[in-house]
């Protein structure tokens, strides 16, 4: 089992940046691809950026593309979201999400993730 733990969300006015951690424990994710999505409120939660377990593919949404990137510190076994350039329509709460499949495909689907933080609220004022 892999517990997740997302931190780093709060309030920001639009153009300004933010970066979320993601700390797994229970086991090692070097060999997890892991994910962030959102779910604003009324809607449905969506993909928003993936990185495959060897850090060598990034899979973006392309609302967040040229302005999001995720990174992966095995070391730390934590990962992080950078998000810059924020938008109003960036607003919800983000979750982090690991797929312990170790292919090499980076899904969009929330299906194919296995474990899932509580998620952190992020809010671009505007």
């Amino acid at each position: 089992q892999v517990q997740l733990v997302e931190s780093g969300g709060g309030l920001v006015q639009a153009g300004g940046s933010l970066r979320l951690s993601c700390a797994a424990s229970g086991r090692s994710i070097s060999t997890y691809t892991m994910g962030w999505f959102r779910q604003a409120p009324g809607k449905e939660r969506e993909f928003v950026i993936a990185i495959l377990w060897s850090t060598t593919n990034i899979r973006y949404a392309d609302s967040v593309k040229g302005r999001f990137t995720i990174s992966k510190d095995n070391a730390k076994n934590t990962v992080y979201l950078q998000m810059n350039s924020l938008k109003p329509e960036d607003t919800g709460v983000y979750y982090c999400a690991a797929d312990r499949d170790g292919g090499s495909f980076m899904y969009t689907s929330i299906s194919r993730y296995d474990y899932w933080g509580q998620g952190t609220q992020v809010t671009v004022s505007s």
